[in-house]
């Protein structure tokens, strides 16, 4: 069994993040073409809002995988979206994922978060990963987009 660490994210780590979030997001189900300065700089707006939350996961003091979202307040209360939870692949399938929401989870609601919610892939393992954590398809809401 591996043996791991959760800690908060740091600025200090930036590059690591990048790194990973150019590996996990480049291959299934995303297939997106990030380039390291672009998920850094999605990384350091995302630490460097007000409101951000993240957990890093590190292996023998390296990094291989984070979780980083920020809150919002609505008339209900206040709402965290994940925006990242990211796994470098080498580490993927051993329950880091899991840990980081897991452990993200449990500290947000401590803390009064009301809600969460986030994109991911209609198709493939990603949905029913989050269903196991209590997400589920909003019926009262839809993402649009225009380009």
């Amino acid at each position: 069994m591996l043996s791991f660490i959760i800690h908060p994210c740091t600025i200090d780590h930036l590059n690591q993040y990048g790194a990973i979030h150019t590996a996990a997001f480049s291959g299934e189900p995303w297939n997106d073409d990030w380039s390291l300065e672009n998920s850094t700089i999605h990384i350091r707006e995302l630490l460097e809002h007000q409101q951000h939350y993240g957990l890093e996961c590190l292996v023998n003091g390296e990094v291989v995988g984070f979780i980083l979202g920020t809150s919002m307040l609505f008339h209900y209360g206040r709402t965290f979206e994940i925006n990242d939870l990211a796994v470098a692949p080498k580490y993927q399938r051993k329950g880091i994922a899991s840990r980081l929401l897991e452990q993200c989870l449990t500290d947000l609601k401590e803390q009064g978060i009301v809600g969460f919610h986030l994109i991911t892939a209609r198709e493939g393992a990603l949905p029913a990963f989050y269903e196991k954590f209590g997400f589920k398809k909003e019926e009262r809401v839809m993402l649009m987009g225009t380009e």
